[in-house]
């Protein structure tokens, strides 16, 4: 519901009823988004970070961040408008010169407006941290799996303030709130823990999933497909996923065509070649997989929509 359709449709379910509507802008080329900003007059603009998704389309990482700049320069002027901005993306940041509304920054730094520190994951049961704004320190405990996880919830809380939460509420609503997550856990019918991440894939999620399956206890087995639509960025998100997953787990299964970049960056590595597979489609990865996976291993899958990796998931959660 992020397009010229769905955004529309959205604004249109809104009744008198509702206090706020939270909506995401995507776009492919430059443009998109100003139309969409049009359509709903935002108060609050959030940009998280600017990736090679869609590359293909949009051409380069420039253009991209050229794109997603059309939400803080529609924003309204301060103090009625706000750009929450990710400091630790240097192309985000930017986008603070771009803007008429108040800014305010969040990352994992001091020099942030809002900042995360003693960040710690614990696995299945979620992740703590410090959040620092304005001299008070506060801390902040959710549900939400993975460190790459506290980005979004910095700008939530971000958003939270702005619109006069006091603390107290928002470490409540953190804490006892049920939290929707794309990334599902779930025992399979080999036994194996897996962590269903397999909805779609960028170089930036991979690495991100990657990082939540270094968190997990067990022996980690990476499942990795084709990442689509990166355009000239396709051999360096690649590569750059191979080079994390061989630090990460003891075994790699790679499926499409593109992955056979990520294998030959798994390999210079010195990852050992007898504990990489590779295959062409998720059907032959998912028998490969039901064959070898046990009690005690930890397996990540992850790939882009367009490769079908849940054709994996449903083999590994078939009744047998």
């Amino acid at each position: 519901m992020n397009n010229e359709i769905g955004l529309p449709l959205t604004l249109l379910s809104l009744n008198e009823s509702h206090q706020a509507a939270v909506l995401e802008m995507g776009f492919y080329v430059p443009g998109e988004i100003e139309l969409l900003c049009n359509l709903a007059k935002p108060r609050i603009g959030v940009v998280t970070n600017i990736g090679t998704v869609h590359a293909e389309r949009a051409g380069d990482i420039e253009t991209i961040a050229l794109g997603k700049s059309e939400l803080v320069q529609a924003l309204p002027v301060k103090p009625e408008g706000l750009a929450v901005l990710n400091h630790d993306d240097p192309r985000v940041l930017a986008m603070a010169a771009q803007t008429s509304a108040h800014v305010i920054t969040y990352g994992f730094t001091p020099e942030a407006d809002l900042w995360a520190g003693d960040i710690h994951s614990t696995g299945l049961s979620g992740i703590r941290f410090t959040a620092h704004h304005k001299r008070q320190s506060h801390m902040i405990v959710s549900e939400l799996l993975g460190k790459h996880s506290v980005y979004n919830l910095l700008s939530a809380i971000a958003v939270a303030l702005e619109l006069g939460f006091n603390w107290t509420e928002i470490e409540q609503a953190l804490r006892s709130q049920e939290m929707v997550q794309r990334v599902r856990v779930f025992t399979s019918n080999t036994g194996a823990l897996v962590i269903d991440d397999s909805y779609n894939a960028s170089p930036t999620s991979t690495i991100a999933a990657l990082e939540l399956l270094h968190e997990m206890e067990g022996r980690k087995i990476a499942v990795l497909g084709d990442m689509l639509e990166l355009g000239r960025y396709e051999a360096e998100g690649h590569e750059q996923v191979g080079r994390k997953a061989a630090k990460v787990a003891k075994k790699i299964v790679l499926v499409g065509p593109r992955s056979l970049l990520t294998r030959d960056a798994i390999l210079d590595t010195g990852f050992p070649e007898e504990e990489l597979r590779w295959f062409a489609d998720s059907e032959e990865a998912a028998h490969f997989l039901h064959s070898i996976l046990r009690v005690g291993q930890t397996v990540l899958v992850k790939g882009s929509h367009g490769m079908r990796m849940e054709k994996i998931i449903a083999a590994l959660e078939e009744k047998i």
